[in-house]
């Protein structure tokens, strides 16, 4: 289906894609936040389930979006409202597209705060201004960093500016070039660490927390985490993927494409677990630290080891290429809106984008200083921007895209995008339709504190409500959809 105005610029293969994507979902998420999680719920019970999750909820979830961009060929507004008006639907499911992308926005403008954490860790490794003697001295070195709001100003300011630049030139000559070397230069410094980590006393426990399953380690509370972190990790319900999918070539499999994404991904967050769990049972921290376990412990343990002042230095610089790489693909789908829509060059659509980011990400920036006090609920502006996009909008996004495509628009649709054979095909239609909208309510709920984490669940519980789930749907599925087509 073409779209109207000039033809969209595409990447030069599926491979440029490929990096870009998996950019978008290889982010603080990975090297961050999934080593800590997977301390806290577990270790290889809880990487197990994730895997699962990430089959049963992020790959389908993932393939729709990429589906919708392509065939709409635009940014999540123009992409959804194309397809909708093609299958004769009303043009208001382009809400979603809207939504989409002001979700990726409003994540954007606290992510460029604490991708700054990053920036500014790598140069205090360079400086040695990450001395300490105790947890509580790194802490204290955290908390220095941004109770100034000249210097954590200073350095969101600096990735703000680098996300533009690079967005700035272009899909090809910024973007799908940029991740063409940043990519691979992560992997190559996560190999690096690891081979530090091999030496390091630690790699054998390391390698047992992370892949030995203990099923006994897992909570009901693990499982959610789990679920909720395969979706939010491959940059779903954001306007990134969908945007990028817009630039993808016909030729390219979705399929193939979204598995590989998805294997790049979860091979990067492992490879990350591999990186810092031996640093941290070399030293005999604590595996479940939290939040705290990349800006605190590890500077400590780098410390004690030689040449941890260098590996170091290549673990922050990878922190903050995952960080840009990130940022990169959440201003994407904005920028393409203006350069639409509004007529302007891709470099005035950058900067007027750039302009307003980083007006609002001082205001979310301030929340950590002069700003502290000033909450609304109980909450800080930087704690609402993360509260409506992770526990409203992100959910809600996802679910209205998977009900889009597996009841409302027409099947030849996605069948014909998609170039699956019947089987495979039918396999998608009853993820997007059961699975991935079960998952996502799921998350949705767990996130507004309404589930009952407590509570024992076991997997024939679990396959019994799937199965049951399905079986209802299917037999509501004409009224479902001839509900949601008349909307």
């Amino acid at each position: 289906m073409a779209s109207s105005g000039q033809p969209r610029i595409q990447w030069l293969g599926r491979w440029g894609f490929m990096l870009a994507a998996t950019g978008s979902a290889v982010g603080l998420g990975n090297i961050w936040k999934f080593p800590y999680i997977t301390g806290e719920y577990g270790g290889g019970a809880f990487v197990l389930v994730y895997l699962a999750c990430i089959l049963a909820v992020g790959v389908p979830v993932m393939m729709t979006e990429i589906a919708f961009g392509r065939r709409g060929r635009g940014s999540p507004i123009d992409a959804i409202r194309r397809v909708v008006n093609e299958s004769g639907r009303s043009s208001a499911w382009s809400l979603i597209g809207w939504m989409a992308m002001l979700c990726g926005f409003m994540i954007l403008s606290f992510y460029v705060v604490v991708a700054g954490w990053s920036f500014s860790y790598l140069w205090k490794m360079l400086t040695g201004g990450l001395a300490g003697s105790s947890v509580d001295d790194m802490a204290a070195v955290f908390g220095a960093n941004n109770a100034n709001p000249f210097t954590l100003g200073g350095w969101s300011t600096l990735v703000t500016l680098l996300t533009m630049v690079i967005v700035g030139k272009g899909v090809q000559e910024g973007i799908e070039k940029n991740v063409s070397w940043m990519m691979p230069g992560l992997v190559l410094m996560l190999v690096l660490l690891i081979i530090f980590g091999v030496f390091s006393g630690g790699f054998g426990e390391a390698v047992r927390f992370l892949f030995s399953f203990n099923a006994g380690s897992l909570s009901s509370e693990g499982m959610l985490a789990a679920l909720g972190h395969a979706f939010f990790t491959l940059s779903l319900a954001s306007g990134a993927i969908l945007t990028y999918g817009s630039y993808l070539p016909k030729g390219a499999s979705i399929g193939r494409t979204t598995v590989s994404v998805a294997i790049a991904d979860t091979v990067v967050a492992l490879m990350a677990g591999l990186a810092i769990f031996p640093v941290i049972f070399a030293n005999g921290m604590n595996p479940g630290e939290g939040p705290g376990l990349i800006f605190m412990s590890l500077p400590l343990a780098f410390q004690a080891m030689p040449m941890g002042t260098l590996f170091g230095i290549l673990f922050f610089l990878m922190l903050s290429m995952a960080a840009l790489t990130s940022s990169i693909s959440m201003v994407e789908a904005t920028v393409s809106w203006l350069c639409d829509n509004k007529g302007m060059t891709r470099k005035s659509a950058s900067w007027a984008t750039g302009i307003v980011l980083w007006l609002i990400s001082t205001l979310a920036m301030l929340s950590f200083n002069l700003g502290a006090d000033w909450t609304l609920a109980g909450k800080n502006f930087f704690d609402w921007l993360d509260y409506l996009t992770s526990r409203w909008m992100m959910p809600l996004g996802g679910l209205g895209m998977v009900l889009l495509a597996g009841f409302v628009l027409k099947s030849e649709t996605f069948r014909d995008e998609l170039g699956l054979a019947p089987l495979p095909y039918a396999l998608w239609l009853t993820m997007v339709r059961y699975v991935s909208p079960l998952g996502i309510l799921v998350i949705f709920v767990d996130a507004l504190g309404l589930y009952p984490v407590s509570f024992a669940v076991h997997w024939p519980v679990l396959l019994a409500i799937l199965v049951i789930f399905a079986l209802v749907g299917e037999t509501l599925s004409p009224r479902l959809r001839q509900a949601l087509r008349s909307r």
